[in-house]
């Protein structure tokens, strides 16, 4: 039996562009998939807390000698790790913010991408060990930002999470970007109009499956 994770990131609550469309990717994979399981996090209501100096000792204690307090510093790192390991594949709905990730990203990704955990040193180089995983990733941007346009050196968020995941060793990663959000606020386009191609682009996934 296959497993998803569903991993949403936006405040923006049924607003959300990116919400829309991982939505619409759970759905098409629940059909594909009728006996799979899908596990669902949102890091908007996740409690996490910052990475300090006591964070990092107990990440780098050896797992026999932590104490019952450094454990407890871990157990959040110690479910999301886990989240994505028992997983097959992974979709993540990511609203660009200020050119890069939201920051509740940034604070799952600094819980997850560990040593001895998600990649490991092999003779001094770094090593992904997350094995077999596939990420889908659905962008949305106020403006613009696909390759040759004239933002394009502006995103940050595609070349982060590409180079991110696969120091895990995910390297099978798609990408769907919904930019030029912007045009709904004001009205100048339909929410749904502007949704339906990258809804097509979705399902055409898994038609040619």
């Amino acid at each position: 039996m296959s497993t998803l994770l569903h991993i949403d990131s936006s405040p923006l609550g049924d607003a959300s562009i990116t919400r829309s469309l991982s939505s619409e990717f759970v759905q098409n994979w629940k059909e594909a998939s009728p006996r799979g399981e899908i596990v669902t996090r949102d890091l908007t209501k996740t409690k996490f807390t910052g990475i300090d100096a006591q964070w990092i000792g107990a990440a780098y204690t050896p797992p026999d000698s932590l104490t019952p307090g450094q454990r407890e510093l871990l157990a959040l790192s110690d479910t999301l790790i886990a989240e994505l390991e028992r997983a097959d594949e992974w979709v993540l709905g990511v609203p660009m913010h200020n050119f890069s990730v939201p920051a509740v990203l940034k604070l799952w990704l600094d819980q997850v991408v560990r040593a001895g955990k998600t990649f490991a040193y092999v003779k001094g180089v770094p090593t992904g060990l997350l094995k077999n995983k596939k990420a889908h990733i659905f962008i949305a941007s106020g403006g613009v930002y696909s390759p040759h346009s004239p933002m394009a050196s502006l995103d940050f968020v595609q070349p982060y999470l590409r180079a991110v995941f696969g120091f895990m060793g995910v390297t099978d990663l798609s990408f769907i970007n919904a930019g030029g959000v912007a045009a709904i606020r004001p009205g100048k386009m339909d929410r749904q109009t502007f949704l339906e191609p990258h809804f097509g682009s979705i399902r055409a996934q898994f038609q040619s499956a």
